[in-house]
């Protein structure tokens, strides 16, 4: 995909802009019923020795015209300048209501796929904030107008939101932490 189509991509669809967030749309997780990251979904690298599972991400409520969904866990106090993409799923079917857990270990719904995050894999990498600190960690679930988002295999987080914002429908969240 040229840079070209991407542009005429991003300019269509900012001339129909979705509604920001929708009544009624939801998102839980039993991985974070208490409002934090259990073992399981640490990390195994950088430190950290959980099990690096994705954790079960559930939605509803979502507008009828939805097309597909698009799911992120970011880590938005990550020492970085920019924050950290644990996980970015996109072209997930309208049919879907979640993510199961441990989904990343290649057990997504049919389309959907995972775009390569911070650490550059296509898969979830769990939390491992540095030692000391408590990080939030932003779970978001994105009802989209379209079937699939019209951008490269290789675009990066910031590209899926970019085109994703363009075409929402409905958003929620939910935020998680982690310390050690």
């Amino acid at each position: 995909m040229t840079q070209r189509t991407i542009f005429c991509a991003a300019a269509l669809t900012l001339m129909l802009p979705g509604l920001a967030a929708a009544g009624g749309f939801t998102i839980d997780s039993k991985n974070f019923a208490d409002g934090t990251f259990q073992p399981a979904q640490y990390a195994d690298v950088f430190g950290c020795s959980g099990g690096n599972v994705s954790p079960e991400i559930r939605w509803s409520g979502a507008p009828p015209e939805t097309k597909s969904f698009m799911v992120t866990v970011y880590d938005k106090d990550a020492p970085t300048g920019s924050g950290w993409w644990h996980w970015v799923v996109i072209d997930i079917p309208p049919s879907a209501d979640r993510l199961e857990e441990g989904a990343a270990a290649g057990k997504l719904p049919k389309g959907a796929q995972t775009l390569k995050g911070d650490a550059g894999a296509a898969t979830f990498l769990g939390a491992c904030p540095p030692e000391g600190t408590k990080h939030d960690y932003i779970v978001t679930v994105k009802a989209l107008g379209i079937d699939r988002l019209p951008i490269p295999a290789d675009a990066t987080p910031a590209l899926a939101g970019f085109v994703s914002n363009m075409n929402v429908l409905a958003t929620a969240t939910l935020t998680a932490t982690a310390a050690r």
